[in-house]
């Protein structure tokens, strides 16, 4: 079913299934992990089944988020990459720094592909993007434990998406849950608008 789903969102944009497919897993483990976390969204997502979190992750953009549209942190941060160490203990769990290890690395892998697909389903900023593609994979890993401490939900401020997208997910209402991801575009769509 949820292929399908994959293979519907492909059919209406220009990105591969595999693209759409991998960040859809991405976005389950990060709802399996949040799910554990009342911090986050105040544990409206822990009352979810896996069957339901997995319907829920299956939106053509990322649902977490890495700081992704600020430019100017990436850019100082991804600038000086000889100058990077690897820390020698996470203050964060083990969980956190897997999934952010596969997010950086789907990250680069985006914005390493040409078009604005980084810019869609991540949020990243163009020159987010660009600083992306300057480094290599061999990078990655010393990005992953500072980075950790930034992982939150995408648009964590706004309750009204997230209980949207939550209610319609624990229904069995697959029309509801694509209102709601699609008013997810809606969100990413805003927030590449320039500030008023």
């Amino acid at each position: 079913m949820q292929d399908a789903f994959v293979g519907s969102w492909a059919q209406e944009s220009h990105l591969s299934a595999e693209i759409l497919g991998s960040l859809r897993d991405l976005n389950h483990r990060f709802l399996d992990l949040a799910a554990a976390r009342t911090e986050w969204m105040a544990g409206k997502l822990a009352p979810l089944s896996a069957a339901q979190r997995a319907a829920a992750a299956n939106c053509p953009y990322a649902l977490f988020d890495l700081r992704f549209q600020d430019d100017g942190y990436w850019r100082l941060r991804l600038q000086n990459s000889g100058t990077w160490r690897i820390a020698d203990e996470s203050e964060v769990d083990d969980a956190t720094v897997s999934f952010v290890r596969l997010a950086l690395f789907y990250a680069w892998h985006v914005a390493s592909g040409a078009g604005l697909a980084a810019q869609l389903l991540l949020g990243m900023n163009g020159n987010t993007v660009a600083a992306f593609r300057r480094i290599t994979v061999n990078q990655l890993p010393a990005l992953v434990v500072t980075e950790a401490v930034h992982l939150s939900a995408r648009w964590s401020g706004c309750t009204a998406y997230w209980s949207a997208l939550t209610a319609a997910a624990s229904r069995a209402d697959p029309a509801a849950l694509r209102r709601v991801q699609l008013s997810g575009l809606q969100l990413a769509a805003a927030a590449r608008l320039p500030y008023a």
